[in-house]
Parts: structure tokens; sequence; C-alpha cells
């Protein structure tokens, strides 16, 4: 069956759409959890690393923005790559590094979720719940990017009501008991060295981790050169800015050290704040938070092999559409088998933190190509175009925060490139 002939992937997603599942993949799990982690490395300067962080972020975007809109294919990041450089061995080292984390994004925020459901449900155990929600959200993937984006939406709208109670809840109590506490917030990072500001943006990174993800659905959205640029700016605008007050809030109500360690401490801020929140109403929203954030990654999984097959970069089997629900179900299932398998493992804990460390790799690829498309193409004709300064920009700050990461992360992500190479050497082999 040629590719004109074969079912072809439905676009259902217009701008909204396409923002709002952008900001329900960036905002996800990784600020209930990491506010606390980086209150306890930078302190009350814990700000000034999530506003590092956004920025590092910020360029990598602007330079997706663009590629996103030349090039609106799935399976974003090896086309990119592949587009510049010519390589389909780097599109492949690039789209295996991508997938790798993931895969392991879903595995461990499965694992997360059974964590807070032991919260509610003491005696369901864990693993039974991983498996639960892992085959929950493969039938949800399954149904289709229309009913999968009707879910995100609802998620996306509770995720962002539970920052939004911590903003307001702090912020009424910082008015009532010392609303000073703000302005000293925002002095500290005066105070703070900036190596602990530094190793806090590094972590406080991995929170604005799914901006990428929008261009592995480009095939699914409409008029994509011109809504895919504005989705993925106005998702890092509208999270940045919640991120930022959320952090100031949260560091002005409590102290670092109370922060870092609470095992909730979006729930401690709320707690301290005296609002008339439950612990069960904000357990399930973080509840909603996971299970969004990995129904987002399962999403991306799926598409990015997907459109790695459609490229003839993996076995074409795995570019199969289902012809009835227009979703490619090999892929899905693919996913569903390896994230069971590594969150059954019991072994992620140490590999959670190398998936900044992978992104941070590839953000560096993809501004490095764009810099070559730039020099080689000239600037897009139909679509959005970043300054010149932006992508180099983005592969410097890219490179400086690398530094910083958590050194158990680099041995993951050695092995994980590693293998992309041996696929590259498996490849080269076959063909010859």
């Amino acid at each position: 069956m040629t590719d004109s002939n074969r079912p072809q992937l439905r676009r259902s997603l217009g701008f909204w759409a396409l923002a709002i599942y952008g900001i329900g993949d960036i905002l996800g799990a990784g600020i209930y959890a990491l506010v606390g982690k980086v209150a306890g490395i930078a302190g009350s300067a814990s700000w000034l690393s999530f506003a590092i962080a956004l920025s590092v972020a910020a360029l990598t975007a602007v330079t997706y923005a663009e590629l996103g809109g030349r090039f609106p294919k799935s399976a974003g990041e090896s086309f990119f790559a592949e587009q510049a450089f010519r390589s389909k061995g780097l599109a492949l080292v690039v789209g295996w590094v991508v997938l790798c984390s993931g895969v392991l994004s879903l595995a461990t925020v499965s694992v997360a979720f059974g964590g807070y459901m032991t919260g509610l449900v003491p005696e369901l155990p864990v693993p039974v719940t991983v498996v639960g929600i892992l085959l929950l959200l493969a039938a949800i993937n399954f149904r289709g990017m229309r009913e999968s984006s009707a879910t995100n939406i609802v998620a996306t709208m509770i995720e962002l009501t539970g920052l939004l109670i911590v903003i307001v809840a702090g912020a009424l109590f910082l008015g009532r008991e010392d609303a000073s506490s703000i302005a000293q917030t925002i002095e500290a990072g005066r105070e703070t060295d900036w190596t602990s500001i530094a190793r806090g943006s590094a972590l406080a990174f991995f929170a604005f981790i799914g901006f990428e993800d929008m261009v592995n659905v480009a095939e699914e959205v409409k008029d994509p050169e011109r809504n895919l640029p504005r989705g993925i700016l106005t998702a890092l605008v509208v999270t940045g800015f919640v991120y930022l007050l959320v952090v100031i809030v949260s560091t002005s109500v409590l102290s670092p050290t109370i922060l870092a360690d609470s095992e909730a401490p979006l729930l401690s801020v709320v707690q301290q704040s005296e609002a008339r929140v439950s612990d069960r109403v904000f357990t399930l929203i973080a509840l909603f938070a996971v299970a969004n954030t990995g129904l987002l990654n399962f999403i991306m999984g799926s598409r990015l092999l997907y459109g790695m097959s459609r490229q003839g970069l993996l076995p074409s089997w795995l570019g199969e559409v289902h012809e009835g629900r227009r979703t490619p179900h090999w892929a899905i299932l693919t996913v569903l088998v390896v994230a069971l398998t590594l969150a059954l493992s019991g072994s992620l804990t140490y590999l959670a933190g190398s998936t900044s460390l992978l992104l941070l790799l590839v953000f560096f690829t993809l501004n490095v190509s764009l810099m070559t498309i730039k020099r080689r193409d000239g600037p897009p004709k139909r679509t959005f175009c970043a300054p010149p300064a932006v992508p180099v920009l983005g592969a410097v700050t890219c490179l400086g925060l690398m530094p910083f990461v958590p050194a158990a992360s680099l041995l993951t992500a050695a092995v994980i490139v590693a293998l992309g190479l041996g696929l590259v050497w498996r490849r080269k082999r076959s063909s010859s």
C-alpha cells in the first residue's frame, strides 16, 4: 500500500486545542513536585532559577516554532535534524533520544500516579494502579486525537485550577500576615550564590518540558504552518507566567527548608494559608495532573514512532494507521509494552533525572539544525521566522545548563545515546 493510499491522520486540532494541549503537557506533574526540590537547592531565590529555566526553554521554543512551521510533520525532531544535516543516522539518534525521554517520563509518572493513589486507597498495590492507568491511557490514545484532546482540555483546566488555588490562597494569606515577604523573596536572588541558582535552574528546566511534544502532532493540526508556531509560544508564555507566580507565592508563604522537606509542597502551601480546600481535593487535582502528563507523553511517543516509521527509520508496521479509528495502533501498543516494562521494573528513580539532560542534548542539536537551515535555505516564506540570534543563544544556554544536571543522569544519557548509535550501525549494516 503506497503512502497516498494508506489512511492518514485526521486534522482535528485548531489553535486553541493545540495551545491547551501544550499548556497541559508543560504544566503536568513537574510543578507539583519540583517547587520543593528547587527550593532545597536555590532557597528563596527559586523564582530566579525558574526564570532562568524559562528563558532557556523560551529560546528553544522559538526555534521549535520556526522549525514546526517550516516542516509540519510528525516525528518533528528527527525530521528537523534530517532536513538540516541530510543524515538519516543523526535523525534516528535524535528521534530515539526523544522517544526514550518520553517513554521514561510516561513510566515515571505512572509510578507517581500509583503513589498518589495509595493516599486515597491505601490497600491498592502500586503495580496494579500502574498497569491500570497505562491501559486506560492507551485506550484513550487509541480512540483518537479528538477524544484525547477533549480529555486533555478537561484535565488541563483541573490542574490549572489547582495552581490558581495555590496563587490566590497564598496571596490572600500574605495579605493578612506579611505582604513584605514577597519583596524579600524577590530580593533573595542577590544573596544566593549563582552556582545554587544554576543547579536549581537545571532541575526547574524539567518543569518546562512539554512544548517540544507539540511538533509531534503536527499532522493532526489544522493549518499547521500558522497554528503550530502560535500554539507553542502561547503555551510557554501562559505556563511560564503561572509558574513564576506559584514559586514566588510558595517561597513567601513557607521557608525553603519546609518546602524542601514536604512530599507535597503545594499542598503544604495551601494548608499554611488556611484555605478551605481539603487534602483529598488537592490529591485528586495532583492525580489529574500526573495522569494528564502521562496521556500527553503517550500521545507523543506513539506519534513519534509513527512518524519515524513513515520516514523509513523504523519498521514500516509502526507506521500503520487503524482504518476505523485513524490512529497509529501498533505504535500505541509498542509504547504501552515498553512503558509497562519500565514502570514495573522498579529502577526508574535515577532514570527520571535523565530526562532533562536528554532533552537538553536534543534542544542543542535542534538549535544548531535551525542555524544550518537558515544559512542554507534563507528565511521561511509563509510562516514564522525566528531572529538569527535565537538559535545561537538557544544552543549556548542549553550547553550552559548541562553541567548542572545531577551527575547520575550522565551515565543514563550516555547509555541511551550509545543505543541510538547502535541502531544506526545496525541499520547501515542491514542496508549494505
